[in-house]
């Protein structure tokens, strides 16, 4: 995707948003004959979530709109539902389904979620993974922006995100997520090229700062399902217990667990690490590393996990990079992957 491509788009969000403050802030005649000031309308993801919803025909609402609680027979409660591979409804983004104006602001909608310093990276793994953002990737609505609880979901190869106005209860993220990168799929040791594999070297410096017994504890043998994010609660995890590390080696797992969320917007942030802290914090979690599946057989772990009572962060790294997050504050809260 150009550069040129992107600047006209953000141009576009830009504009767009510097209309709809304007509108605002006209506002309404008081009693007294003034306009009464507004505060300038946000630009947030969910406010452009709002805008495109207002745009949608009642014919695409039938096709990519659902209630709340929608369920489907395989998949369960869809809005919840988490995989490295699907379309969360049968329109494509590219398609002449949605008007030029609708993709802008979807694409709005993905950049606002992402963290600015990351959107060359993501447009990067999009490009690899799937042609450039919008292809085979698909939107559904659940709810109605404007009234009441709502979200949206953007899904793809490689890719699950989720835009909730905090309207999903206890969980993070709007609820478990997804991201991949595949430059190669059978990648090498250096997994060069892959955009989350410094998430990976980091942990591994982690590894490296533990002793003898720390690594024969943390180190697992088998790496499991890793669609398996389901919350444990008081269960204790695989691996070795972070309470068991030292000062500076935690603080060095704090800087990994800061690499793991810096891709996404503050607000989603802040509120992953207030799930996490509501649960005893990273001092109420473990670090494992699998030994399976070593590509390389170098002794970086491509495969680990960090997981609390209801915190997983899976990082699938052979044979290329899939990593499956699930975050919330309470443990009783279901996945659907």
């Amino acid at each position: 995707m150009s550069e040129n491509l992107r600047l006209d788009r953000r141009t576009f969000i830009k504009n767009a948003s510097t209309a709809a403050a304007a509108t605002a802030a006209v506002g309404s005649v008081g009693s007294f004959g003034h306009a009464e000031t507004v505060e300038p309308a946000s630009t947030s993801a969910e406010s452009l979530v709002g805008r495109l919803y207002e745009t949608l025909s009642d014919q695409q609402r039938k096709q990519i709109c659902f209630d709340w609680d929608h369920k489907e027979d395989k998949r369960g409660l869809l809005r919840t539902f988490v995989a490295n591979n699907w379309n969360i409804t049968e329109p494509e983004i590219n398609d002449d389904f949605y008007s030029d104006q609708q993709r802008e602001l979807i694409t709005g909608v993905f950049e606002s979620i992402i963290h600015p310093a990351w959107h060359e990276r993501y447009y990067q793994q999009l490009e690899d993974d799937a042609g450039g953002f919008g292809n085979e990737q698909s939107i559904a609505i659940f709810g109605k922006p404007n009234e009441g609880k709502f979200e949206l979901v953007l899904t793809g190869r490689h890719m699950t995100l989720r835009c909730d106005g905090n309207s999903a209860d206890h969980v993070a993220f709007g609820g478990p997520i997804f991201y991949g990168h595949a430059p190669e799929n059978n990648e090498g040791p250096n997994h060069t090229g892959n955009v989350f594999w410094d998430q990976a070297v980091a942990a591994n410096n982690v590894y490296k700062m533990l002793d003898g017994r720390q690594q024969k504890q943390a180190l697992v043998a088998k790496t499991p399902r890793e669609q398996a994010v389901d919350f444990r609660g008081k269960t204790p995890a695989s691996g070795l217990p972070v309470s068991d590390m030292s000062s500076d080696q935690r603080e060095h797992l704090q800087k990994t667990l800061g690499l793991l969320v810096e891709m996404y917007r503050e607000s989603d942030q802040q509120e992953a690490m207030q799930c996490l802290k509501t649960q005893g914090g990273l001092d109420a979690c473990s670090l494992s590393f699998f030994s399976d599946n070593d590509i390389g057989k170098d002794e970086v772990w491509d495969n680990w996990r960090l997981e609390g009572p209801s915190f997983v962060w899976h990082y699938r790294g052979a044979p290329h990079v899939h990593v499956w997050v699930n975050v919330a504050d309470n443990a009783k809260v279901k996945t659907n992957a």
